[in-house]
C-alpha cells in the first residue's frame, strides 16, 4: 500500500484517469466559512503526452486574464508543473457546472485573443517563451471534448 501523501495529486492514480477532465481536486474550509474549491484541469493524458512550454506558458496568460471575465470567484489558476494542465482554485462556489461553464467561456476567448497578454519584460518572468498560435490549438482541443470534461477514470 502506497503511503497517503499531503499533496491530493500525489495520491491520485494518475494511470487511471483519461484527459482531458475537469475534477474537483479539493476544498479547504476557512474559519470563517469561506470554501476554497480547487480543480485539476487535465489536457493531457499524464506520463504520456504534456504541452510544449511556450504554449502552455501563453495558455497561463491567457486562461488567467480571460477567466476573471467569466467568474468572479477565481483565486488562481496556475499551470502544474507536469505540463499536463492546470489548477484552478475558487473561492465560495461549489457548483461544477459554473465552472465548466467559465471555462468553456474562457477557452473561446483564448481561440478570439489576437495577443498574449502581460507577454513583455516587464509584466512576464520569461516573456521570450510564449506561443499564441499554440495557445489557441491547445484551446481548440480541449474544446473539442467539451462532453468528455466530466470523464475522469478511463473505464
Amino acid at each position: 500500500m502506497v503511503e497517503k501523501m499531503n499533496v491530493e495529486s500525489f495520491n491520485l492514480d494518475h494511470t487511471k484517469v483519461k484527459a482531458p477532465y475537469v475534477r474537483l481536486a479539493g476544498v479547504i474550509k476557512g474559519n470563517n466559512g469561506d470554501e476554497i474549491h480547487k480543480y485539476d484541469i487535465r489536457l493531457k493524458q499524464p506520463n504520456k503526452e504534456h504541452m510544449k512550454m511556450p504554449a502552455l506558458h501563453s495558455l497561463e496568460h491567457l486562461m488567467a486574464e480571460k477567466i476573471r471575465n467569466h467568474h468572479d470567484h477565481v483565486v488562481d489558476l496556475s499551470p502544474m508543473g507536469c505540463q499536463t494542465g492546470f489548477y484552478l482554485s475558487v473561492i465560495n462556489d461549489d457548483n461544477y457546472d459554473n465552472i465548466l461553464g467559465a471555462l468553456e467561456k474562457t477557452l473561446r476567448d483564448v481561440i478570439q485573443a489576437d495577443e498574449v497578454p502581460a507577454c513583455n519584460e516587464i509584466q512576464c518572468g520569461w516573456a521570450a517563451s510564449h506561443s499564441l498560435e499554440g495557445a489557441k490549438e491547445l484551446a481548440e482541443e480541449l474544446l473539442a471534448k467539451r462532453n468528455e470534461w466530466k470523464e475522469v477514470f478511463a473505464e
